[in-house]
């Protein structure tokens, strides 16, 4: 489980190609930290397990379907990425619960700066804005942001400077592709609405036995 709240900026320092797979290996520091293989730690906001930790690097493997449904897939040697350790019971939520579970992705379509704040536009699926609303959370590249509007297929978001400036997000542009995870809670709130919670209906047999029974013969 994750906060959304950047600690970090990695580098991809080597990509191994397998058959159905990838190994990354990440320059980063302060996500080593207490870091032990096996431990998950966020990339992009996919969560990741750390299976060899080195000095100033650690590397993770890769599945295909992750590489399929997230933008891992093209992530090239010096791409800088988000990195977040996984939260600790005792750590401050400075953003909101993220899983690492990437429900899908989208494309940046539009990037306004308005007063101090950077407005990004998000192009996605219905399945993922239908998850959406105003005031929100949604986590972009692993990043805990508010959600400002939401349509069938599109959402947008502000960038405060500082997120801008220490995030992957300063360095994307229109047509960049990004990872999207919806708001945990609301997933399984909308899971249970969609479901029908009436008590099971009780089947009564219609026979002579029971007429008589109950008067009517």
């Amino acid at each position: 489980m994750f906060t959304g709240i950047i600690e970090e900026l990695g580098t991809i320092k080597n990509i191994d190609l397998l058959k159905d797979s990838a190994r990354l290996t990440i320059d980063a520091s302060l996500v080593l930290k207490g870091s032990q293989i096996g431990d998950s730690i966020a990339v992009n906001g996919v969560c990741l397990t750390a299976t060899a930790i080195g000095s100033g690097s650690f590397s993770v493997d890769v599945m295909y379907e992750t590489l399929q449904r997230t933008n891992l897939q093209e992530l090239k040697p010096q791409t800088k990425v988000n990195l977040e350790r996984a939260l600790q019971l005792q750590s401050r939520l400075g953003g909101h619960l993220v899983s690492g579970h990437v429900d899908g992705t989208g494309k940046i379509t539009a990037i306004s700066p308005v007063s101090i704040a950077q407005i990004y536009r998000i192009q996605t699926s219905p399945e993922i804005t239908s998850s959406l609303l105003p005031k929100g959370s949604v986590a972009i590249d692993g990043i805990s942001l508010t959600v400002i509007d939401a349509g069938d297929a599109f959402f947008t978001v502000s960038l405060i400077p500082h997120t801008f400036q220490h995030t992957t997000l300063g360095f994307k542009r229109v047509g960049s592709t990004v990872n999207l995870e919806t708001d945990l809670i609301g997933k399984y709130v909308a899971k249970f609405l969609q479901k029908d919670h009436s008590p099971p209906q009780t089947k009564t047999e219609i026979s002579l036995a029971f007429l008589t029974e109950n008067g009517f013969i």
